[in-house]
């Protein structure tokens, strides 16, 4: 609930313009609204497919998700009180928004492709980028409100649950893109 004189109207417009730039940037770019299979599914779960990171959610969801909690507790410790929440989540937005179109763009696309299991990926359609700012709002939202222990189970039950299913997660996806390792891209590809 957001509470009259904590900084929301003039935030969450801001939000809003980010989520519109965002996208604008992204089609500008060349990326394409949404999966060219036509359709736009509420969750996709392949990820060798030509679906993944089209839809509405997927296996790299709950990364979106972490994103939150990380952004969340990183500015509250760089922060505090000092600075309210609304602020924060504008922050964290901005961040989100850069990494969106960073991601998708050539570059870091062809790392992915060479230094991770993605050898197939060709980036987020612009929907899905959008989704994985909402996913985290979802993240931040609940960081906020939950109390550190569960936050931080939270974060590592979302880590082990892709790690699980799809033998990755934020934490290998940021380890293979900064500094590769054989072993784990073998592992990964099972």
């Amino acid at each position: 609930m957001m509470a009259r004189g904590t900084g929301w109207n003039w935030v969450l417009p801001l939000m809003a313009a980010l989520l519109a730039a965002q996208a604008a940037v992204q089609l500008a770019m060349g990326r394409v609204l949404i999966c060219t299979c036509g359709t736009i599914e509420l969750w996709h779960g392949e990820v060798n497919s030509s679906g993944n990171s089209q839809h509405l959610s997927d296996w790299y969801t709950p990364s979106h998700i972490v994103h939150g909690f990380l952004f969340y507790g990183a500015l509250w410790l760089l922060m505090g009180r000092r600075v309210g929440v609304a602020p924060r989540a504008l922050l964290a937005t901005l961040v989100e928004v850069a990494w969106e179109v960073v991601e998708n763009t050539p570059m870091v696309i062809n790392r992915y492709r060479e230094a991770t299991m993605a050898l197939g990926y060709t980036g987020d359609s612009v929907v899905n980028s959008l989704a994985d700012v909402v996913a985290m709002w979802l993240g931040f939202a609940l960081a906020r409100r939950l109390p550190v222990w569960l936050s931080v189970a939270t974060v590592l039950g979302l880590e082990l649950l892709a790690l699980w299913a799809i033998r990755d997660n934020l934490t290998l996806n940021v380890l293979m893109l900064l500094w590769p390792v054989d072993a784990v891209r073998q592992w990964q590809a099972g």
